[in-house]
């Protein structure tokens, strides 16, 4: 039997490390797949997210380009310098990276003009150019008057707009109304670092002056149209570093400009800026040790997660190992119990069969040998009710069917019974006792003489030839029954001590070799708790051992 078990514990152990090592395995594993997820991961978005950094980044030329710019149609050609000045001084402030204006004061004619542009009857030119900017001179707001040009070339912004205005009225289809997108894209010029802008004429100048080209009006209509090149700084577009934990540093460089020279250990990309920009780019760099920072926080709610997720699948498998050691601890205290109680019950049935059989076969029995046959089969009948009692008055108070009955009961009376009767049963059997603070009070004098017969078989059955003794005191402490039943037994191990109240429970000594079914105590315990009371034990091995009991105390 003992190698059985040896063998079962050494099966149990190895599949236990076998499923730790399984699990640190995987635990590891997953950790190491994490943390490679992670690393890519960020790699991935250090790629990706420089988009959302341009977006971000150029928001307000966005919003300068799609909203600003179109208002100047709204003066369908009637700007002046003053009013002019004004829209270029709130865009000098709205949008930093808005270094300079060139404001075009222009008109469309149908006789040729000096300074312009002049196809067929169609002419366009300017009246007054002027610019301004955040830092500019007085004396050069004004740069081209038809009076002064102070050899001013009105160069290449104006004339390639003209030209484009001149090529689309052209081509221009009356029967058809341009859409918007036709009409920007055909009224405005960006090149690198600038847009030349020029308001959009309503539909009806649009036709006229596709009659000024091709023939001379009787009329000579003139038509106001302005027309604005702003000069753009990039380095003054703010960056917005959307990603400050992936970006270390954003620069905006030109395209054309060497490489920056990073450390070995640097991660660089790039990202073109667009229209007028498109000859820079945004230029990200962080080091490894920063991009390692980001890795680790993105890395680390993962790792918590798969924390949690073996350290529950751990307590699982231990709720799940610890129920199997208890459903085993169960099952063996059950066929102990059952070993135990055959034998407990095979006994006296054994004795009353051969004493029966030896009745049944004498032809004559003697005075002698009739009493000892009776003797023996009251004592042995005596012991099977005993052990029927315990086992039913043990269910009866677990499950709570009986009820608690309440006499007076006489101390010092119930204690001498006691003694008296163990005494006749084992005359070997040493009793002391001790009354203090009370003589009498209220309890249940069935369950109170199971629970004194219980702990005084135990006293006697566990203590060695010349140490059979015991000592009962009682006591009246703050309005309690204190109980104390100390004997100087063989003791209980410290490590046994929480156990012994359990049911089926049974040290394993030579004092226990030869039947016991491993209720006494729990039992004990049980009618302890039905009493309202409390039991506790306090034990040294070859010393001794003291149950004490807390009862309530009633006098009435």
């Amino acid at each position: 039997m003992s190698a059985e078990k040896e063998s079962g514990y050494k099966k149990n152990f190895s599949l236990i490390i076998t499923f730790i090592a399984m699990m640190m395995v995987l635990f590891f594993l997953s950790l190491f797949l994490a943390y490679r997820f992670s690393t890519k991961f960020i790699e991935n978005e250090f790629i990706s997210e420089k988009v959302n950094v341009l977006e971000q980044s150029i928001k307000t030329y966005n919003d300068f380009f799609q909203k600003k710019l179109p208002e100047v149609s709204y003066y369908n050609g009637y700007l002046d310098s003053t009013t002019a000045s004004n829209f270029a001084d709130t865009l000098l402030i709205e949008y930093p990276f808005v270094s300079k204006v060139i404001f075009y004061d222009s008109e469309v004619r149908n006789t040729p003009v000096s300074d312009g542009l002049n196809t067929g009857k169609f002419s366009f030119g300017p009246k007054n150019i002027y610019q301004f900017g955040t830092s500019m001179p007085t004396d050069s707001v004004e740069l081209f008057s038809k009076e002064n040009t102070r050899n001013f070339i009105i160069g290449d912004d104006f004339n390639s707009l003209a030209l484009k205005l001149a090529t689309y009225i052209e081509s221009l289809d009356t029967s058809k109304t341009p859409t918007q997108d036709q009409l920007f894209s055909n009224f405005s010029n960006v090149r690198s670092n600038k847009i030349t802008y020029l308001n959009i004429p309503r539909l009806e100048d649009l036709k006229m002056y596709k009659r000024m080209i091709r023939k001379k009006m009787p009329s000579q209509p003139v038509y106001q149209q302005d027309m604005l090149s702003f000069y753009l700084d990039p380095y003054k577009i703010k960056i917005i570093n959307s990603r400050p934990k992936l970006y270390e540093q954003v620069r905006i460089e030109p395209l054309t400009y060497d490489p920056l020279e990073t450390g070995v250990n640097d991660v660089t990309t790039e990202i073109t800026l667009p229209g007028p920009f498109s000859d820079y780019k945004l230029y990200f760099i962080s080091s490894q040790s920063f991009i390692d920072k980001e890795v680790l926080n993105y890395f680390l709610p993962l790792a918590f997660g798969i924390l949690s997720f073996f350290s529950i699948v751990v307590l699982v498998a231990y709720l799940i190992f610890r129920n199997l050691n208890i459903n085993q601890k169960m099952f063996k205290l059950q066929y102990d119990f059952m070993n135990n109680l055959t034998h407990e019950f095979k006994t006296p049935v054994s004795v009353i069969k051969i004493a029966g059989n030896n009745i049944k076969s004498a032809s004559s029995l003697t005075e002698k040998e009739q009493k000892m046959y009776g003797k023996i089969l009251d004592e042995e009948a005596d012991k099977l009710n005993g052990l029927m009692n315990k086992l039913l008055a043990f269910t009866q108070i677990e499950n709570k069917v009986i009820e608690l009955n309440r006499d007076l009961v006489n101390v010092f009376d119930f204690i001498e019974s006691t003694i008296d009767s163990h005494c006749l049963k084992h005359p070997d059997f040493d009793f002391t006792y001790e009354v203090t603070g009370f003589n009498t009070f209220i309890t249940d004098p069935v369950l109170l003489g199971s629970l004194f017969d219980n702990l005084a078989e135990n006293a006697y059955k566990y203590s060695p030839l010349e140490r059979k003794k015991l000592h009962i005191s009682a006591k009246l402490i703050k309005g309690k029954v204190v109980l104390r039943f100390a004997d100087q037994g063989i003791g209980i191990p410290a490590s046994e001590i929480d156990n012994i109240f359990k049911k089926f429970f049974r040290i394993q000594n030579k004092y226990n070799q030869n039947g016991s079914v491993g209720l006494g105590l729990a039992f004990c315990k049980e009618l302890v708790n039905f009493m309202e009371g409390e039991i506790t034990v306090k034990s040294k091995v070859d010393i001794g051992t003291e149950f004490k009991i807390v009862l309530p105390y009633n006098e009435q």
